[in-house]
């Protein structure tokens, strides 16, 4: 019997104890991360019961939550719809999404780092007022890169090379938050559901998670891959003919143009990238080896998913090609991916000299009572490059924009350095167009990477030159006339 007894007492000790841990691990240990949980349907409901915190932009409110007359209290309200790649939505139907979610302990007033205010306003009676985030975000620059892409679909990320601070970010078309922020369930349901209909996709962040084929924008990196292995410089030459046969297959690669990328035997590294030669790329990507180009590519963050603090779709460079597909990599087709975030980190890489810092959205978070929670300081991220190979890469990127294939981006009396990208979707899918660069070239103040889908209306018709340039080049003059 006692033997009984004992068993009956040990299993209900372990359940005991299980109970406790998981109790401990759901109210402490990840309170943080279920609060963020969009899935998390109670939390919008709880949050109701509280004003949710602003997001700020240069002091200004682009979303707060104001009084309501209804039982929820509060009413979620977005200013601009260029800012909705930012904040993302928070519906007490849909949950949240953008820095709605990534935020929305400190928004909501449940982070751990408000625990005095909790209890403060458990004494008090009075409920937990939720932080105000400001961003980085300029925006006079967030509204020189929402107008400058217009109508066409696609995203632009402009970055501080000195700081890794984010000062636009912008995904088109975008979508009024509005619309899932009201508290109909029905009306709130119908506008989602309208939204995740709709064939351009505007729900989608394509500064951060849709990936896209880079086409030359990769060759910045293809030239920091070969100068920093101590193999080439970038006077190296390859061989220059009209067409290059990929190892082992009938297929052939061949220069825009479909002739001697500047019509001599052989061409430059530099001249490769100035001209946007994809022969002597693919030449070169076979030379280094996939393995030599990943480990760069890495270097820059490929394979990482990045916070900031958003996590960003981790761009992808193949594993296990052969070298005809290695060839084809090499110029940034193949299944080479990436997004403007991505990209315009390389060019802050070479344009910080070699060193790459974290991007970052958040300038500061303030509490109620403006007590300072969180304010995110310059971090580097990795150095992927001596400071003799930016410099390199950086007059390489500025000869293809003074005296090659991407001079829409020059900007009077001022050096700009850069490099257009126009990749292939398949047969008969239209183009995506991407420049990447930074300016000044000599004190560079800002980073910049654009991506324009569906070859912006234009199907095959389009290039980056054309379109992507143009956009980045109004970019980086919103930033250089403050």
């Amino acid at each position: 019997m006692n033997r009984e007894l004992r068993r009956v007492s040990y299993v209900i000790f372990v359940m005991f104890l299980s109970l406790f841990i998981a109790t401990t691990g759901i109210q402490i240990i990840n309170a943080d991360a279920y609060s963020q949980d969009q899935h998390n349907v109670r939390t919008a409901y709880d949050s109701y019961k509280t004003q949710r915190g602003a997001i700020l932009v240069d002091g200004q409110p682009i979303v707060e939550s104001v009084k309501s007359d209804d039982i929820y209290r509060y009413q979620r309200v977005y200013k601009d719809e260029m800012y909705s790649s930012v904040t993302g939505f928070f519906s007490l139907y849909q949950g949240s999404t953008g820095l709605e979610s990534a935020m929305g302990s400190y928004l909501t007033g449940k982070n751990s780092s408000q625990f005095f205010e909790q209890i403060s306003a458990l004494l008090s009676g009075n409920p937990v007022q939720g932080a105000s985030v400001e961003l980085t975000i300029d925006p006079v620059v967030q509204k020189a890169a929402w107008d400058a892409l217009g109508k066409k679909k696609g995203a632009v990320v402009a970055i501080d090379p000195k700081t890794g601070n984010i000062l636009a970010m912008v995904s088109k078309p975008g979508f009024d938050a509005n619309l899932l922020a009201v508290h109909s369930g029905e009306e709130s349901n119908a506008n989602y559901q309208d939204l995740l209909n709709d064939k351009d996709g505007p729900l989608l962040n394509r500064a951060t998670t849709e990936l896209y084929a880079p086409g030359s924008v990769f060759k910045v990196i293809m030239a920091a891959t070969a100068v920093e292995s101590g193999l080439y410089t970038k006077d190296s030459t390859f061989p220059n003919p009209t067409k290059f046969q990929l190892p082992g297959t009938n297929v052939f690669v061949q220069n825009s143009g479909e002739g001697k990328c500047g019509g001599k035997g052989t061409v430059s590294i530099a001249d490769a990238l100035r001209l946007s030669c994809n022969v002597p790329m693919a030449q070169l990507g076979i030379a280094l080896s996939q393995e030599r180009i990943r480990a760069q590519a890495e270097l820059f963050g490929f394979g990482k998913k990045i916070k900031y603090p958003m996590t960003s779709t981790a761009s992808v460079y193949p594993e296990n090609m052969d070298e005809a597909q290695t060839a084809l990599s090499a110029f940034g087709q193949y299944d080479v991916r990436t997004n403007p975030l991505q990209m315009a980190m390389v060019s802050a890489a070479v344009a910080n000299q070699g060193v790459l810092m974290k991007p970052n959205l958040i300038e500061n978070v303030l509490s109620s009572n403006l007590s300072v929670l969180a304010q995110p300081q310059p971090e580097i991220f990795s150095q992927p490059m001596s400071q003799a190979t930016a410099q390199s890469v950086k007059e390489m990127m500025i000869g293809a924009v003074s005296r090659g294939v991407s001079g829409n981006a020059r900007i009077q009396d001022v050096l700009v350095a850069g490099k257009t990208g126009t990749a292939q979707n398949g047969k008969g899918q239209p183009y995506t167009l991407w420049f990447t660069g930074f300016a000044p070239a000599d004190n560079p103040q800002v980073a910049v990477a654009v991506v324009i889908a569906d070859g912006g209306g234009q199907g095959q018709g389009g290039v980056g030159n054309s379109l992507a340039a143009p956009v980045a080049r109004k970019v980086m003059e919103a930033v250089l006339r403050k």
